[in-house]
């Protein structure tokens, strides 16, 4: 399906499916009536998008995740069907949540029992102004251990979601690669 950054995918009970795969895996803050393990197609977890509203500052910016676009690859994540009674709150509260950068997009997910529901995606392109894009992996990893913003650490972020992905048995290398690195600097 081609992005729609407007669009919602609402199903005919007016219900909607969305898609995490950073923080809204640990912690969805959402209410659900149903939630799956999911893969997004042809889509990577990168450490690309600047955070100064959660887990940095405007000034010492952390890093979060968003999509990019990689043919072959599946993303691992958690996808949620928010009841039609509680779309408008639930994504109302996702728009701020994601306001710095991100935009909704609806995407075909891989599910199992055969179902591939077509989800909403928030996830930020490099023509955002918080995209920090690709670096070498000890910078990344040292932008992620030393800044902190008023959702805390940046670290607690990465950690959050490398354990995540190992509840889910999902393989990141780009995650947990990070996670390593990270781990062995100073608090």
């Amino acid at each position: 399906m081609t992005p729609d950054p407007d669009s919602v995918p609402l199903l005919a009970d007016g219900s909607f499916w969305l898609f995490g795969y950073g923080s809204l895996i640990w912690r969805p803050d959402l209410p659900w009536v149903e939630r799956r393990p999911a893969l997004l197609p042809d889509h990577s977890r990168r450490f690309w998008q600047g955070s100064h509203d959660h887990r940095g500052t405007v000034d010492a910016p952390g890093r979060v995740v968003t999509l990019v676009a990689d043919p072959g690859a599946r993303c691992a994540g958690m996808a949620y069907r928010v009841a039609p009674d509680a779309a408008a709150g639930v994504l109302a509260g996702l728009d701020h949540r994601e306001k710095n950068g991100y935009q909704r997009h609806a995407l075909t997910l891989r599910t199992r029992g055969g179902e591939d529901p077509v989800a909403l995606v928030y996830l930020a392109t490099e023509d955002n102004f918080a995209w920090l894009g690709d670096d070498e992996p000890d910078r990344i990893a040292r932008q992620i251990a030393s800044a902190r913003g008023p959702s805390g650490p940046n670290r607690v972020y990465l950690d959050e979601l490398a354990a995540a992905l190992v509840r889910l048995g999902a393989d990141d290398p780009h995650v947990f690669d990070l996670a390593r690195r990270v781990a062995a600097l100073p608090a």
